[in-house]
């Protein structure tokens, strides 16, 4: 909603501001079809060509994922850290063999269905279960798997930017595409020098129309669109962040409730609860 708000807004201004400034948008509305095909066509054109079909495809998913809003909330992690916590609690007080059955079976694990946010969140659970896995096996110890958390979280990083950074590329190609249409729209114009100067006028006006339609295109609705995504990318890194600071304060001999105080601490201050917050809400679903 507050993206649609947005886009709304801009959309208003600048045409709003050009009527009240007596603006044509006569000329305007005749030439949008044809230099929106030529803009917009071309940019997408150029789109494909510039991304392979896995990025094409995340790219798609990404408008629907710009449109919610974002689940990483304060609730939500207070789940997270209160799953982390009974885990950690269980492997400390009946050791670490006790959680390979909620390890292997996470889908079965009655402390995984117990927080349905976090605990059916297929890459979170992953996340969880492939360290936790690892800490059963003991073959690892704490810097060994605080560098395979690394690299993981570093891929899951790039991987998500790589659609971001299509959609930057696409804002970066939208005025120049712009420029295109507003060249031809003059090599048009070109053709008809013999014509009066008012008809003249409207051609050039609507060749311009088309550099005009690139640069907003660009900067009020698709970089903004980047921008956006990349923010939620950033919220996704930072829960993995979260979960690995977690497991590594219990592996390094923390009781569980300190090991979750680490978790809470790199946490954004926005959705980040309190220390009173998290040990009521431990102690509830306890």
């Amino acid at each position: 909603m507050q993206m649609i708000i947005g886009y709304v807004v801009a959309l208003v201004c600048v045409f709003g501001g050009y009527i009240i400034a007596g603006g044509n948008m006569g000329i305007i509305l005749k030439a949008l079809p044809i230099e929106t095909f030529i803009i917009v066509g071309g940019a997408l054109g150029a789109f494909a060509v510039n991304n392979q079909a896995k990025v094409l495809k995340k790219a798609l998913g990404g408008f629907g994922k710009a449109m919610k809003s974002s689940k990483y909330t304060k609730a939500r992690y207070m789940e997270l850290l209160s799953l982390l916590y009974e885990i950690l609690q269980k492997a400390r007080k009946e050791g670490l063999m006790a959680i390979e059955s909620d390890v292997e079976n996470p889908d079965a694990s009655p402390l995984f269905q117990k927080y349905p946010n976090v605990g059916t969140d297929h890459h979170v659970v992953e996340f969880i279960t492939d360290y936790l896995r690892m800490m059963v096996s003991g073959n690892l110890n704490a810097h060994e798997i605080e560098a395979l958390m690394d690299s993981e979280i570093e891929a899951h990083h790039q991987e998500e930017h790589q659609t971001v950074a299509a959609f930057t590329r696409l804002a970066g190609a939208l005025p120049a595409f712009g420029i295109v249409a507003a060249v031809l729209g003059v090599i048009k114009t070109m053709g008809s020098v013999g014509e009066p100067p008012e008809v003249l006028g409207g051609k050039i006006g609507a060749a311009l129309v088309g550099t005009f339609l690139g640069i907003f295109l660009a900067y009020a609705i698709v970089e903004p669109l980047a921008g956006l995504l990349e923010q939620k990318m950033d919220e996704g890194t930072k829960e993995l962040q979260c979960i690995k600071t977690t497991l590594l304060a219990s592996m390094q001999g923390y009781a569980p409730m300190t090991a979750i105080e680490f978790g809470r601490k790199v946490l954004y201050s926005t959705e980040r609860p309190s220390f009173s917050e998290l040990e009521s809400h431990v102690k509830t679903k306890k």
